[in-house]
């Protein structure tokens, strides 16, 4: 039984789309294809910005020591949306809309909340307890090159 009403759902849904989509077409015209590509550009840059930060997201929250989940979560979250923006309709836009407006988790670590100086202090006083000024094979010195003979 709730096999078939999710079915039902999933097959209403599309359906519900396009009488919405013709009923505002029939009542706006025009300016109804202008708002379904501009939230369609919306939905594709909000993917792809997303698909930049949550990288970096992700990287700190393991170097600050805590689990990458909430990141995780709150990224595929924005993913969703903008593929929900893309898909050209209304109820979807308005579904992406209401995902965009839940609020992210809090961090894990508290601290971080409190002082926004946190990571610096933290980076700035596990060198200073390690001791060694010596650069690690990691880093990267730009700068030019010049032969001379």
């Amino acid at each position: 039984m709730q096999v078939l009403l999710f079915l039902l759902i999933l097959l209403a849904f599309p359906v519900l789309e396009i009488w919405l989509l013709i009923e505002l077409a029939d009542r706006y015209g025009w300016p109804l294809l202008g708002y379904l590509i501009v939230m369609a550009i919306l939905g594709w840059r909000l993917i792809m910005d997303e698909k930049l930060l949550v990288f970096g997201r992700v990287a700190q929250t393991l170097s600050a020591g805590g689990t990458p989940a909430k990141v995780l979560f709150g990224s595929a979250k924005n993913i969703i949306a903008g593929i929900l923006l893309i898909i050209p309709g209304v109820i979807s836009d308005v579904f992406a809309v209401i995902l965009l407006l839940i609020p992210s988790p809090k961090p894990l670590n508290f601290e971080q909340d409190n002082n926004p100086d946190f990571e610096f202090e933290a980076t700035y006083e596990s060198r200073q307890k390690s001791g060694s000024s010596k650069k690690s094979s990691n880093d990267v010195i730009e700068g030019e090159f010049r032969r001379e003979d």
